[in-house]
């Protein structure tokens, strides 16, 4: 049996999805510094990248960026130390954005039995050998299930549950769609709601593995084996032009759920194929598109739209009382690594603080990126991995 030390080694090294090992936003390692350099963190590499709110995901030493040139969806594989190239799988893609936004995938890779899964922005879902490159199998799922485009295409990252992959395409008949991670068939389907921008998440409650999606209009509970629903819960913005883009976040049996457009967040119990709502409201978090982290019985995230500045709100996770609030911070991601708030922001700012209910008062903050940052960061190995629209960069957090 491998000890809870070495278990927590493996997983500090390796950042394989969206949202991180646990898909919660916690990086595992204990390797953060205390204090940076006055210029800030160093950088150890940075090179040109093409379009694509797509995170890095990193796994065994090796970085797969998911972006696009010249009409192309390009797979990369990267050494994750020095940022050369190891491999590069590639294929065409038409897509356009209909309110002239970045035309790159939007999706994180995800990383699982050797096997790298990408779902790009017309719904094209690849899976691609980890150590070779070499295409394993490939499902235009948008065009085999009359996908609608919605606003800005595909966006939710892939779930790789019990040798399925699982998909929030929103096809007819075919909402969301468990495809054998082996060879791309299709194994259940399941609702027929449009898609979200929302990546899923997966937990173990009462003994029992629960998918949880945020679709278009509510967020869904299935059994990942089968696809059976267990509950369905209406959340939808009362605007047609909104998106819903947060992960659900499963904190032992609650599940925590949010979005903005006047959507709110709620907060729910779950109990079998049941579920209780313990509160919901609109002021306490009110998440766009970045997904709170939780620490110690509080979630600390972005609350408001991106567009009208946002602020950052620590508030209690079985109550939503706001904790604390700082407005006008700006939009950007938050990340929990040690204790700490781990902020990109949408500028480039990196701002690290304790992750106290008491109040926010960083540690550290440098400027690390220009441009405009969207996507996801990856962590893995005491290293922090950030894109803006032209450039990856990797700065050392360790010491």
């Amino acid at each position: 049996m491998i000890s809870a030390v070495l278990l927590l080694a493996a997983l500090a090294g390796d950042w394989p999805q969206f949202l991180g090992p646990t898909r919660d936003g916690v990086y595992p390692g204990s390797d953060i510094a205390p204090a940076w350099p006055s210029a800030g963190p160093p950088v150890v590499w940075k090179r040109d990248v093409g379009e694509g709110f797509a995170g890095p995901v990193v796994s065994g030493g090796k970085l797969i960026l998911f972006h696009r040139l010249q009409g192309r969806e390009i797979i990369e594989c990267l050494d994750a130390a020095t940022g050369k190239n190891v491999w590069s799988q590639e294929y065409p893609t038409a897509y356009r954005d209909d309110f002239g936004f970045d035309e790159g995938p939007r999706s994180a890779p995800v990383i699982a039995g050797g096997v790298v899964y990408t779902f790009g922005a017309e719904g094209v879902l690849t899976a691609v050998d980890f150590a070779t490159g070499k295409k394993l199998w490939q499902v235009a799922a948008h065009q085999k299930f009359r996908s609608p485009k919605g606003w800005f295409g595909s966006a939710g990252s892939p779930l790789v549950e019990g040798g399925k992959v699982l998909v929030n395409v929103g096809g007819q008949d075919a909402g969301i769609v468990a495809f054998d991670a082996a060879t791309g068939n299709v194994v259940w389907k399941a609702t027929s709601d449009e898609a979200s921008y929302s990546s899923p998440t997966v937990a173990t409650i009462g003994g029992v593995r629960h998918a949880l999606f945020l679709t278009r209009s509510e967020l869904v509970d299935l059994d990942p084996a089968n696809g059976q629903v267990r509950f369905a819960m209406p959340f939808k913005s009362r605007s047609s032009a909104s998106v819903t883009a947060a992960t659900p976040l499963v904190i032992g049996n609650l599940v925590f759920v949010s979005a903005s457009y006047g959507v709110g967040a709620a907060l729910l119990e779950v109990n079998g194929s049941t579920f209780r709502k313990i509160w919901a409201n609109d002021d306490s978090m009110s998440n766009h598109y970045s997904t709170c982290v939780f620490r110690d019985g509080y979630l600390y995230g972005f609350h408001g739209r991106q567009e009208e500045g946002q602020e950052l709100h620590a508030i209690e996770l079985k109550t939503g009382k706001i904790m604390w609030s700082v407005e006008r911070f700006g939009a950007g991601t938050v990340t929990l690594a040690g204790g700490r708030l781990l902020i990109v922001g949408e500028k480039g700012e990196l701002t690290i603080a304790p992750a106290s209910p008491k109040e926010f008062r960083p540690s550290e903050s440098a400027r690390i990126s220009g441009g405009m940052i969207r996507a996801y960061p990856a962590i893995a190995d005491g290293r922090l991995y950030v894109r803006n629209e032209h450039t990856l960069i990797c700065v050392r957090l360790s010491p």
